[in-house]
């Protein structure tokens, strides 16, 4: 779950005038065309041309982590984790590629529900093409088409499949004018429950980049088609020819409503935006183009095919000045390098955690710590300390009747919700053998008598979740356990070296073991000593069992334990809570 973000871990400001870094969200602000470098509501703010194209929208951006990131609101009242979504996440934060936007993480903590990935400042494509203040010579024009076929490629090539909503603004371009796809996958945190009315000027526009066979679906999926997204290259292509925006018609002037409905009619000849050959600087571009908008899906290359065609249009660019080339990859290496030592330093603090916690998880947080630091620890004796066993009465015969991964699923249906209660208490949970569980309280960190209490606590909330896990391969079967527990002294510490444990020795460990096994199902089997010390909290029902005979301890008087009094329940005036 490490790509789940806290809101307030994100930072508003600018740290480079001397700006407090605030936990805040900034403002969307709007500004008209071509503004692109005005000012507005502090640095937090990234421009990019908003969905109706008459004016200029402004992204949230912000800093996460040291690095500036951008923030696309989750426009849903409630979102739910499941599986398929995680699948979906994983697969997303895996991605690794030059031409693909990383995805850092999401908040879904409402009302800051949004996606948060890495920020490319330059904007996006659109914001670029249209910018009539930046130069663009073919060799540039040819290097935009294949950044965006190269990321397309490796998104078709992947699990993602395809990308569903390809479009010039969704190209964006990072700070060495490499472009970026974006937008793409996690369609359940990006579908809106309250999507725009569908025959809006924005609406329409938005089609503008969509296929014929997409556009004429009633239910059109969120993920689109990898033909689909073909298409969409060539209306992006078209642009990048131009550079008069989005279905370019020459000497024709209609909305875009009135061009959605003649693509979605099909009428021969097919309609698409004004692509001549002259305007091209070689015939081949042209006609590239003009097959990639095929009506006919199956008439379209894939982007694989798209990768060597455009390589070839793109010769003279790709040899280029053998100097200038040199020197442009030094100052890429450059611009890179700081932000790479810091990724991978992030990287590998992270997985530091990984392995900390793990550690953590398998030793005490003591005994782990001095590990880590290459301390050796040393065995320590514990004068007082409370011991719990116990197992599942007839698990051997439920084992004999269910197959090998019916148990695996049973263990750890138990183990996860006993794990889940013992975490309330001050106990450490030293192993579990097939359906024996341990756990101790009084070490590593003592607490005075307090052991008894938190053993006895723990072991009544472990009776009663018991009656209500329910066996999947058996729902009508009842898990019976039986729990023993024994006071005294003990010695722990840390056997082995290549899968260090921490294990606990002495007579007491022993005691506690025959009080669990000359225990009885259901029931809560408690020592005279054990029962001494739970005395003292005036608190605790127990009830005389009598003389147990033991192996190796002979008769012993022992108890059973029945519950606790409630809260309001006022213990004899000789009793004092130690």
């Amino acid at each position: 779950m490490n790509w789940k973000v806290k809101w307030e871990d994100i930072l508003f400001g600018s740290p480079g005038k001397n700006k407090k870094l605030e936990r805040q969200g900034s403002r969307m602000s709007l500004n008209r065309k071509n503004s692109y470098n005005s000012s507005c509501s502090g640095d937090t703010i990234a421009a990019h041309l908003s969905n109706d194209g008459n004016r200029q929208l402004f992204t949230k951006t912000g800093y996460y982590k040291g690095a500036i990131v951008a923030i696309k609101l989750i426009n849903k009242s409630n979102i739910t984790i499941h599986k398929p979504l995680l699948m979906e996440i994983k697969r997303i934060k895996d991605l690794q590629n030059d031409h693909i936007v990383r995805f850092v993480g999401s908040c879904i903590d409402p009302p800051h529900q949004c996606i948060i990935t890495e920020y490319c400042p330059k904007g996006s494509l659109q914001d670029v093409l249209e910018n009539e203040e930046i130069k663009l010579d073919w060799m540039f024009r040819y290097s935009i088409m294949q950044d965006i076929v190269r990321g397309m490629a490796y998104l078709h090539s992947g699990e993602v499949r395809s990308h569903g909503n390809l479009k010039s603004t969704n190209c964006v371009v990072d700070s060495r004018f490499v472009v970026k796809i974006t937008d793409f996958g996690l369609h359940q945190l990006r579908t809106q429950d309250d999507p725009m009315d569908e025959e809006s000027f924005a609406a329409h526009q938005r089609k503008l980049w969509s296929a014929p066979e997409l556009v004429r679906m009633a239910h059109r999926p969120p993920e689109g088609t990898q033909k689909g997204d073909v298409y969409s290259f060539a209306i992006i292509c078209q642009e990048i020819v131009y550079r008069n925006g989005v279905f370019y018609l020459q000497n024709f002037d209609i909305s875009p409503q009135e061009i959605g409905e003649k693509v979605r009619n099909g009428m021969k000849p097919y309609f698409r935006p004004t692509m001549e050959a002259f305007d091209c600087p070689c015939d081949e571009l042209a006609g590239v183009i003009k097959r990639c908008w095929a009506e006919d899906p199956v008439d379209r290359p894939d982007f694989q095919t798209l990768k060597g065609q455009i390589r070839k249009l793109n010769r003279d660019g790709d040899k280029g000045n053998i100097l200038d080339n040199l020197l442009s990859r030094m100052e890429q290496y450059a611009n890179n390098l700081e932000a790479l030592v810091a990724e991978r330093t992030s990287d590998y603090l992270e997985e530091k955690r990984k392995a900390e916690d793990l550690l953590y998880n398998m030793l005490p947080r003591s005994v782990a710590t001095q590990l880590i630091r290459g301390e050796s620890v040393m065995a320590e004796t514990y004068e007082s300390v409370t011991i719990y066993f116990s197992d599942i009465c007839g698990f051997t015969a439920l084992s004999a009747e269910s197959t090998a991964m019916q148990v695996v699923d049973l263990l750890n249906d138990l183990y996860t919700a006993f794990d889940t209660v013992v975490s309330r208490f001050d106990v450490y949970k030293v192993e579990t053998i097939g359906d024996a569980y341990m756990v101790v309280s009084g070490l590593p960190m003592r607490n005075g008598n307090l052991h008894a209490r938190e053993i006895a606590r723990m072991s009544i909330a472990l009776l009663r979740e018991t009656k209500t896990i329910k066996v999947r391969h058996k729902p009508d079967y009842k898990l019976k356990l039986r729990i023993g527990i024994h006071s005294g002294s003990v010695c722990a510490g840390v056997v082995g070296l290549k899968m260090p444990r921490y294990c606990l020795f002495g007579d007491t460990v022993n005691t506690a073991s025959r009080m669990e096994s000359n225990g009885e199902p259901l029931k809560i089997h408690v020592s005279p000593f054990t029962k001494t010390i739970l005395d003292n909290f005036g608190v605790f029902q127990l009830e005389l069992r009598g003389g147990v005979e033991m192996k190796g301890k002979g008769m012993i008087t022992t108890y059973w334990l029945l519950g606790e009094n409630p809260p309001e329940y006022q213990p004899p005036a000789n009793h004092s809570i130690l």
